[in-house]
């Protein structure tokens, strides 16, 4: 079993850090949905702004809300208006990596979603790997290690 890629927030800004609550991260529930995020799973955050690393739980915050706020313990790694990725992962079978499709949304300053991509591992005749980012006609974007490669 490997530990893969299930979903990503990339770029959501924290828009609170309450130190006095017992724990975990408060998401707007559309984000989750959007990304295969569920209530209660861990997730890891990393924080674009400062390289803080945290992981923690997830809860659920006001649907529509945009929220992102940071509780508890991890109310210490992130200030409000810093740039987050939040990931969370499953694990599953090499021969399955293929079928796995993470959905990434990317977001604005205000914490509305700008892109919805997809991740996409393909296999080769020969066995290797191929990976793509899809955008939502499912064409391909640059990935970063090869841009001016290509």
């Amino acid at each position: 079993m490997r530990k893969i890629v299930a979903g990503k927030l990339h770029g959501i800004h924290v828009t609170e850090a309450n130190l006095d609550y017992h724990g975990s991260i408060t998401l707007d529930p559309d984000h989750c949905e959007e990304a295969g995020i569920l209530p209660m799973e861990f997730v890891e955050i990393w924080n674009k702004n400062s390289g803080a690393r945290i992981s923690t739980y997830v809860i659920l915050g006001k649907r529509g809300s945009r929220c992102c706020i940071l509780n508890g313990a991890a109310a210490r790694t992130c200030q409000p208006g810093d740039q987050v990725i939040i990931c969370n992962s499953v694990y599953v079978h090499e021969r399955e990596i293929t079928v796995l499709k993470p959905r990434v949304l990317t977001f604005d300053k205000d914490n509305r979603i700008v892109d919805h991509l997809t991740y996409s591992v393909e296999q080769d005749a020969v066995g290797g790997y191929g990976f793509s980012i899809l955008d939502e006609a499912r064409n391909a974007l640059p990935v970063p290690a090869l841009v001016g490669r290509q």
